[in-house]
């Protein structure tokens, strides 16, 4: 495939919902701190790669009957008080834990097989925060037990902490939950064993999904391709800013690349950037690590032809559309299997007409 062709490709579907995992989530702001309820099941199962093959992952799902990975992504308000339940529908023992968000321990402990528990918390302190299964560590996170949790300022609606750049409202913001997978290790998971091989990680996923190119199998089926998810593609108009979470629940270290315009990098692991750069690439720590970013929707100053309202407009009703990839600057993640190229964790960034 020619580089000129991979900067086209997605769709330019949009969906909005405040807590979980349709789309990108708009924020309303409150004056008053709020309890917000939450149930998550731990559930697990076989999903299908990009090559076809069925892995076995955990999740935690919304419902015992499906199976949800990463977990549903949450936006709190600093301040509210926050109440999980999690229902442990599997035979193994599991926990639910979030380091940092608040200034008393979240951490479930062990909820054994087929038991429950509830937490809560007071989310003190803003920012992006990975959810995961701490037991087994780190197994039960890699096979798919971790999603994304963000605490917005409190009666703010465009800024990542107090005083940070802005972004657009009611654009939104975005979660860019990767990872990355062994299935010789899932399978021996799956079959009660500790992994004794090298990992060496065959499928990379956002949000779940790797890309489909043009052609392949479930290309723009937006509930197996990355570069079609609401959740991961991201859409905007010329002067829109969307802020977007990134968290690495995989073993693998990244570097995130956009295509159009480079991206403001606020945040590294929790801690507040003094100077905020401005990154065409920018690193993702392993294991838990996170950045925060804003991508400008400026007109990109290399693209030909030049994007304006009026060369968007013209493309759109022909049924054309501009988009630039974002993909990782480690070349083994945008494979599956060991190889089908652009199988992996890549998306699209879409520029519509006003």
């Amino acid at each position: 495939m020619k580089r000129r062709d991979f900067l086209k490709f997605g769709s330019a579907t949009v969906a909005t919902t405040a807590l979980g995992s349709a789309g990108l989530i708009s924020w309303s702001p409150r004056s008053h701190a709020a309890t917000i309820n939450k149930t998550f099941y731990v559930t697990d199962g076989l999903i299908s790669q990009g090559d076809g093959v069925d892995v076995y992952f955990r999740g935690f799902s919304s419902n015992q009957g499906s199976l949800s990975v990463p977990g549903e992504h949450m936006i709190v308000q600093e301040g509210d008080t926050v109440n999980i339940t999690i229902i442990n529908t599997l035979n193994s023992s599991h926990s639910f834990v979030i380091d940092g968000i608040s200034n008393n321990t979240v951490n479930s402990g062990r909820i054994r097989g087929g038991n429950s528990t509830t937490i809560s918390f007071t989310a003190d302190n803003t920012g992006t925060y990975l959810y995961y299964d701490a037991r087994n560590a780190p197994y039960n996170r890699l096979l798919g037990l971790h999603g994304g949790i963000a605490v917005m300022p409190r009666g703010s609606n465009n800024e990542l902490y107090p005083g940070s750049p802005t972004f657009s409202n009611p654009l939104g913001q975005y979660f860019w939950v990767f990872n990355d997978i062994d299935p010789v290790w899932h399978n021996a998971l799956q079959n009660g064993q500790t992994p004794s091989t090298r990992y060496v990680p065959r499928y990379f996923t956002l949000n779940g999904l790797s890309g489909r190119p043009p052609g392949a199998p479930g290309a723009m089926d937006e509930t197996v391709d990355s570069m079609a998810d609401p959740r991961s593609k991201i859409d905007g108009h010329i002067g829109d800013r969307t802020l977007i979470r990134c968290l690495n629940a995989g073993k693998a270290q990244h570097a995130v690349h956009t295509h159009g315009n480079h991206m403001e990098w606020l945040s590294k692991n929790g801690q507040n950037r003094v100077d905020v750069w401005e990154k065409d690439i920018v690193p993702l720590d392993a294991n838990g690590g996170s950045v925060d970013i804003i991508f400008p929707f400026d007109p990109p100053p290399d693209a030909w032809p030049p994007v304006t309202n009026n060369t968007l407009a013209q493309a759109e009703s022909e049924g054309r559309h501009f988009a630039f990839p974002m993909h990782l600057h480690d070349e083994m993640t945008q494979t599956a299997g060991g190889g089908l190229y652009m199988f992996g964790a890549l998306t699209d960034i879409y520029y519509h007409a006003d």
